[in-house]
């Protein structure tokens, strides 16, 4: 679906951020519910934001690759207002937002919320998986606590 998808169609699709040459590709996966991260084709390093070039080697020999979305909660926090945004209340308490340090990916972190749990529950170190919802008609990118096996090592 996204592939079809022309640059002015996608900007009408995400009126809510500001879609560059380098971050379009980001957007169109969030179009078919995939989370993709540039990755270097020269040294192999993964990167976000997307960046005309890596930041490790300087090639510009990138492509956009999907991951997996599971990670750690690194920072977290809790707002108690901000922007309008749908699903968001500030009335009934703070509003997760988080930085998730991403499994695999040398560091990369990705923002975003955390839904299926009590905003008290979001605390770094916190497991989470990538999942989807829809916000402005399009879909959008959260996370969700990790369920555990229970077996420890």
């Amino acid at each position: 679906m996204s592939e079809q998808v022309d640059d002015a169609t996608l900007i009408e699709r995400f009126p809510w951020v500001q879609i560059t040459h380098d971050s379009k590709h980001l957007f169109r996966g969030w179009l078919d519910q995939k989370l993709l991260i540039n990755c270097c084709d020269d040294c192999s390093t993964f990167h976000h934001p997307p960046k005309p070039v890596c930041p490790d080697c300087w090639s510009s020999n990138l492509t956009p690759t999907e991951v997996e979305g599971k990670g750690v909660v690194f920072l977290a926090m809790h707002l108690h207002q901000g922007s309008p945004a749908p699903d968001v209340d500030y009335s009934k308490g703070p509003h997760p937002v988080v930085a998730v340090e991403l499994e695999g990916l040398g560091g990369v972190r990705f923002s975003s919320t955390v839904i299926d749990c009590p905003v008290e529950d979001v605390v770094i170190g916190l497991p989470v998986e990538l999942t989807w919802i829809e916000r402005y008609g399009a879909p959008f990118p959260v996370f969700r606590p990790r369920p555990t096996d229970g077996g420890g090592e």
